[in-house]
């Protein structure tokens, strides 16, 4: 093997921080000043949050590529989530970078997430550069946020080398990154310099033929199925006869098109060298973790490997009396293709069809993602419904095993025992309890994954919403036993129609109400949280008789009580394992698994 040559005219470098540390908009601020757009440009803010639910929910949700070139070195850039529910985004971003800036927030502080995506780039083997952003907020603490990452990268166990990082401080909403805190400066130039003589470049085996890793899937409506990669050795050039090498399958590739990353954009080139990101084009049989190299030497690089689904979760077609009224694509037949097509662009997420038809059980990391999954479906046309988020349990001998989180909790000490006692109702262990004597108060706690779906919101509600929660996955343990899920019933509507603001109004004493005067109903369908265990069957469209009488008194004004727009987390949390979310592009409802009709239909034949 000759020694490796490393190209200097190229940095690959990926952005990972914790939700909200402001990683996509320190990328809005490189485009500005590296010339990407021309001066006077309109251009939106966050613009790498390309997909409506990013922009809508703040987050990034898929890894996303794009580059700047500065001083003739062009730096590709991959901005990255920061919730560990889409890992995968973050394990496959980081197979084609060599190194990864630490974004971290000057107030929070490294939070959970941002041990998650740290403890990633170490397993690959990255060089880090530290980014203490946003040292303008009011309640900054610098210094004891540095103690912080020094404390977390010693828990990770890092190297001396790894240990003797850079450390930077950035305001990104203002393009502003410095090497000292007092630093009169207006610009990037500290953080473009930085990358460019630390940041390590792309190295390649002269000697070795053309390797390319599939690392990401794109879709053109012109020309199919995009393969998004590092090239790592070799180079490359449009109309090229290459081989996909998976496992021990081949298949022929002839380049129809190659492409690079220019800004946020793609720029058609004819050749592409050894280190760059590259965009093929020329067949649809890509998968991510592929490699593509020459007919001559078929040599297959390291796959992409991601960490096992911890969730689960039941996809089925709605068979409701209003299935097919709002939606265009209620087929199981388009519900399996739309999940093929996210198996093959997100490595996290696999599925498999029941023997039951028309049923499919999706798995992923988290509930969080798999809502996402859903709300993308509905928004694309989609009818269906899903059942309640499910954890994956492992099985050792006669031993169940189930993943278990580390959950990080800060709230004020007055909240303290509420949520301590639901926690260890929920078979949480306290593990760490820190109180600052300033009115907050910091635990850490060892908790089942299946006790943290559906209990966000009601800690928000505990908390009058000042507490703030973040887990993160530790592992499998020992089954740690049941505990109650859900202490009240539902409230299911015996009939179909509108519901009517009379018989609403005189079902409010029997529990929360979740339809308003107008929505249509049908039998099944839950509409409300009963105050008691039970489940209960009432009418909501119950109509005030009216006579010919007159009143000796004048009527009371029927006025219900206003009643929260239904959301899909909420629906999934509040489910219970009987029954489903009825998902359309309109509508979000709740219903039992077997409508009364189904019931009846079963109990009849089985007589027969």
């Amino acid at each position: 093997m000759a020694a490796l040559v490393s190209n200097e005219r190229i940095r690959n470098i990926a952005i990972i921080a914790h939700v909200d540390h402001g990683k996509t908009t320190l990328v809005d601020a490189m485009f500005q000043q590296s010339g990407v757009f021309r001066q006077g440009q309109d251009v939106d803010e966050r613009i790498m949050d390309s997909m409506d639910l990013e922009r809508e929910r703040g987050i990034t949700i898929s890894a996303k590529n794009c580059s700047v070139v500065v001083n003739d070195v062009k730096i590709n850039i991959l901005d990255t989530p920061g919730h560990a529910d889409f890992s995968a985004e973050v394990e496959r971003a980081l197979s084609m970078v060599d190194g990864a800036i630490l974004l971290v927030d000057a107030s929070e502080g490294p939070l959970p997430q941002t041990r998650f995506v740290l403890k990633k780039a170490f397993e690959a083997g990255l060089k880090i550069i530290v980014v203490i952003n946003k040292i303008d907020r009011s309640d900054a603490r610098v210094d004891e946020v540095l103690d912080e990452i020094y404390d977390l990268f010693i828990d990770l166990d890092a190297t001396d080398e790894q240990l003797d990082f850079l450390v930077l401080y950035a305001i990104g909403k203002q393009g502003i990154v410095k090497k000292e805190l007092d630093d009169d400066v207006d610009n990037l130039n500290v953080l473009f310099s930085t990358i460019i003589e630390e940041m390590p470049p792309p190295a390649n085996d002269p000697d070795e033929p053309f390797q390319m890793l599939v690392s990401d899937l794109g879709h053109s409506d012109y020309i199919g199925r995009l393969a998004i990669g590092k090239i790592v050795n070799g180079s490359v050039t449009s109309k090229d006869n290459l081989v996909v090498v998976r496992s021990e399958k081949q298949s022929r590739l002839r380049v129809s098109k190659l492409q690079v990353y220019d800004g946020p954009d793609l720029k058609e080139i004819d050749s592409v060298e050894p280190g760059d990101i590259a965009v093929v084009s020329g067949t649809e049989d890509f998968e991510i973790g592929d490699t593509i190299c020459t007919v001559e030497h078929t040599k297959a690089l390291p796959g992409i490997t991601v960490d096992a689904p911890t969730v689960s979760m039941k996809f089925t077609i709605t068979n409701s009396p209003f299935s097919g009224q709002e939606g265009k694509k209620v087929q199981s037949r388009k519900i399996r293709e739309r999940l093929e097509k996210e198996a093959l662009i997100n490595v996290a997420i696999s599925f498999d069809e029941l023997d039951q038809k028309d049923c499919f059980i999706v798995k992923g990391r988290g509930e969080f993602q798999m809502a996402i999954l859903v709300e993308t479906m509905r928004r694309e046309g989609f009818e269906l419904c899903v059942g309640r988020p499910e954890v994956i349990f492992k099985y050792e001998g006669d031993q169940k095993l189930e993943p278990v989180e580390k959950l990080y909790v800060d709230c004020e000490e007055t909240y303290l025992g509420i949520v301590t006692e639901k926690l260890s109702l929920k078979k949480g262990k306290l593990l760490n309890l820190i109180n600052n004597n300033k009115g907050r108060v910091n635990m850490e706690f060892s908790i089942p994954s299946r006790a943290l779906i559906g209990y966000r919101d009601e800690f928000l509600t505990d908390t009058r919403g000042t507490g703030i929660m973040n887990s993160l996955f530790s592992g499998y343990e020992k089954y740690r036993g049941d505990y109650p899920v859900r202490h009240t019933g539902s409230l299911i509507s015996d009939r179909q129609g509108k519901g009517v603001a009379y018989g609403l109004f005189n079902l409010e004493p029997r529990g929360r109400l979740f339809i308003r005067p107008g929505d249509p109903v049908y039998e099944g369908m839950v509409i409300g949280e009963h105050n008691k265990e039970q489940d209960l069957y009432v009418n909501p469209c119950k109509e005030k008789k009216l006579t010919n009488m007159r009143a000796s008194g004048k009527d009371e004004s029927t006025v219900c009580t206003s009643v929260k727009q239904m959301t899909l987390e909420f629906a999934l949390n509040f489910i219970q394992n009987n029954e489903l979310v009825e998902v359309t592009p309109k509508s979000i409802r709740l219903r039992k698994i077997l409508l009364p009709k189904q019931k009846e239909y079963i109990n009849r034949t089985k007589k027969a």
